[in-house]
């Protein structure tokens, strides 16, 4: 079933029930199936059409969901886009992958046609009211194969460029498919929506809830702990998925765990490693909760889950990743090509049904996709995560490519070479940015930071800005990054 049909379906079935409740309201499913005709009537008079793309940059919110579906209904595809984003990168964004037309704010648009020609445009106001819904035939929809995909996400790119992750109907369906029946969600269940849209964790929110009956419920960005911890007690969550930081600092900082009749009945967290000893509270304090690790990078969604157990006193090492997912099927390879045995390293590599169909302006994926992550096979099956063959880390769950930040900086007209590192790990994890400058004097951490805000995601800005003299340098001439690392323990400059 193509991702958009669930809600025409509870629409006929259930109208009633409620569907989305977001920062403009809350609609039940009657509402939004008309919402989304409406709106794809507005996108079609645009030039909208089956094939096409549609950039989406405006806050998350009932009008943004019921886009995605009228985007989806004329057999196009969305790409969500961080709504925090600069302009600029966000032109970079709709250069590249050649929208029909692009959904966001006055003032967002505003910005935007600074940096790029004009193009359609569906804009609400900045407060995204004005919305209404009436009554609207759903327009008529001529398939193509191009018609397939479903939406693209951009991630972090090693060569300073970000890369559009193309997800089709089918590779979504699998894995949607899987997570409702894995979790058991029904109608009655209540799912978070804390990921962005731009973040692939998002897609289970909104469409397992959709293929179920139940409710999805927005959670508001950039929420303190205390904040998210009050939205599962005041919406009655009984689903919650997130990345391991999010829920540590609910523990921590927002007392998740001193709310007496918590509504949870699932936990599902992936996007990095959760702390055994952070998790081990968690398990200890929801007993007859079903607590889940969910594994994949952008390319795969998810391609294998581990159901987590009684968590022994004694254990330090990270739960395992699990077995394969939704169809798919999972396996590691050693550094001599062989497949890795009970007990054995290697590279993780995925084949199955919820692979994407390849990056935006590339040569379509055929075969297996190779992760980049090195797992360990574990001799009751499954694999446990070791860390990554390449330079890129995870800060707070976003995939970050050191290279894109580092290409970046390379733009500064002070800058003469830069590196990026990570301290710290889970929710204390930091990007710190490294520079040796053309004049010898100190950066300005202040203005540096201005300055990657102006072209780089909000994640991808690094927390620290360090000056040095030069980059110390491997035996091969490349950047040192452990004596980076190493380093790290002097005291942050503080602005001039």
């Amino acid at each position: 079933m193509r991702l958009e049909e669930h809600v025409a379906r509870f629409a006929e079935a259930t109208p009633e029930a409620p569907a989305v409740c977001g920062p403009d309201g809350d609609v039940t499913y009657r509402e939004l199936d008309v919402r989304a005709d409406v709106l794809a009537r507005e996108l079609a008079s645009l030039g909208v059409a089956a094939g096409d793309k549609v950039v989406l940059w405006a806050p998350k919110s009932v009008f943004v969901i019921a886009v995605t579906q009228a985007v989806l209904r004329l057999g196009a595809a969305y790409v969500p886009v961080d709504p925090s984003a600069p302009a600029a990168r966000v032109a970079a964004l709709v250069a590249d992958c050649g929208p029909a037309a692009v959904v966001t704010t006055g003032s967002r648009l505003s910005a935007l046609l600074q940096h790029t020609a004009p193009l359609p445009a569906l804009v609400a106001e900045d407060d995204l009211g004005g919305w209404a819904a009436r009554p609207a035939a759903r327009p008529p929809v001529e398939r193509s194969a191009d018609a397939e995909l479903a939406y693209v996400l951009y991630t972090s790119g090693s060569t300073g460029t970000p890369k559009g992750v193309c997800v089709s109907h089918s590779a979504a369906s699998a894995f949607v498919d899987w997570a409702a029946d894995e979790l058991e969600v029904t109608g009655s269940d209540r799912l978070s929506n804390h990921a962005p849209l731009q973040f692939d964790l998002s897609v289970f929110d909104l469409y397992v809830a959709f293929r179920s009956g139940a409710s999805v419920h927005l959670v508001p960005e950039l929420s303190l702990p205390r904040d998210l911890v009050r939205f599962v007690v005041n919406h009655a969550i009984t689903v919650w998925y997130s990345v391991p930081s999010a829920l540590t600092m609910m523990m921590e900082f927002g007392r998740l765990l001193d709310v007496p009749r918590l509504p949870l009945r699932a936990v599902v967290f992936a996007g990095e490693v959760f702390p055994v000893a952070h998790l081990r509270v968690l398990r200890d304090r929801l007993p007859s909760a079903a607590i889940h690790n969910f594994y994949g990078p952008t390319e795969t969604n998810v391609c294998a889950g581990y159901r987590v157990g009684t968590i022994p006193a004694d254990r330090s090492a990270p739960v395992p990743i699990g077995t394969a997912a939704a169809g798919d099927e999972i396996w590691a390879v050693r550094e001599d090509g062989t497949i890795a045995q009970p007990g054995e390293e290697g590279e993780l590599v995925v084949s199955g049904p919820t692979l994407m169909t390849g990056y935006l302006g590339h040569e379509p994926l055929r075969g297996p996709y190779a992760t980049g992550d090195v797992v360990r096979r574990l001799p009751e099956g499954g694999f446990l995560y070791l860390g990554r063959r390449d330079g890129m880390v995870k800060v707070r769950g976003y995939r970050v490519e050191p290279g894109e930040i580092e290409a970046v900086l390379h733009t500064h007209p002070d800058v003469l070479e830069a590196a990026v590192t990570v301290t710290g790990s889970g929710h204390l994890a930091r990007l710190v940015a490294w520079a040796g400058t053309r004049s010898g004097q100190p950066l300005r951490p202040g203005e540096v930071k201005r300055f990657l805000a102006g072209r780089l995601a909000p994640y991808l800005v690094p927390d620290v800005v360090r000056t040095v003299d030069r980059l110390p340098r491997t035996a091969n001439g490349k950047v040192d990054r452990r004596a980076l690392s190493e380093h790290d323990n002097q005291p942050e400059r503080r602005e001039p």
